[in-house]
């Protein structure tokens, strides 16, 4: 078991390779899909600084549905192409919105949300769902924080076993 402190440093060159391996150990030993996302939303919200969401919509097959997360509750279903997750999802690429309010058809769910990056989760081309996490400041995603985030997604997709719906 893994005992998780807060990082040295927020600065990215710090932080995600902190997060990374802090994430690794939490998988070493436990394969359940949902103690392992619910421990990486938590990573994610507890370590990250301005976030007001972290966690994961899984595909079904037909629509994104809420996995576990970080944060106050949330729209519970997303069809793809709707929002910034199902956009996301659909494209399968990476989304940064700026200003979550100039994004034509984003779904609120936390009035505070003011910014977003949606990571798509992709396994052998099938679409598994998208890491989803939000913050309260307008233009708080980096290039730097998308590459750091799209690591410890490769990383979740090589060491969760989430459900693939066919």
């Amino acid at each position: 078991m893994a005992c998780m402190y807060p990082a040295t440093s927020t600065e990215p060159e710090v932080l995600y390779p902190y997060m990374t391996n802090e994430l690794e150990k939490l998988f070493e030993t436990e394969t359940n899909w949902i103690s392992n996302a619910a421990n990486a939303a938590a990573t994610l919200g507890f370590l990250m600084p301005q976030l007001n969401w972290a966690g994961f919509y899984l595909y079904n097959g037909e629509e994104l549905v809420l996995g576990p997360f970080w944060g106050k509750p949330a729209v519970t279903r997303i069809p793809l192409g709707k929002g910034v997750c199902g956009d996301s999802a659909l494209a399968r690429k990476t989304t940064v919105v700026y200003d979550v309010h100039q994004y034509p058809g984003h779904i609120a769910c936390d009035l505070f949300s003011n910014s977003e990056i949606v990571i798509p989760l992709v396994k052998d081309d099938h679409l598994i769902g998208v890491l989803d996490i939000d913050s309260p400041e307008i233009g708080r995603f980096s290039e730097q924080d998308q590459m750091g985030l799209e690591a410890i997604a490769k990383l979740l997709i090589e060491r969760i076993d989430f459900p693939i719906f066919k």
